[in-house]
């Protein structure tokens, strides 16, 4: 249960991720999508949603990571 409950957590923000990246791919190729009413706006908000969606996933991994002691020195807890 507790490793499904884990992956959901991760997917979610990955799925976020990705459909940013498909806002921005959108607007570079000038297709609109029906909730935003300029491409720069579209831009904007696809850029948020991948780099909150990848920084959520990489502290997420950094976190289990340095829980296990899998990380070097420089990045251990003092």
């Amino acid at each position: 249960m507790i490793r499904l409950l884990a992956l959901l957590v991760l997917v979610i923000p990955g799925f976020l991720a990705g459909l940013g990246i498909k806002l921005m791919r959108d607007m570079l190729f000038g297709i609109l999508q029906p909730p935003f009413p300029f491409l720069w706006l579209q831009f904007l908000v696809g850029l948020v949603l991948f780099v909150g969606g990848l920084g959520f996933v990489a502290g997420f991994i950094f976190y289990r990571d340095r829980k296990n002691n899998k990380v070097q020195n420089r990045f251990k807890d003092k």
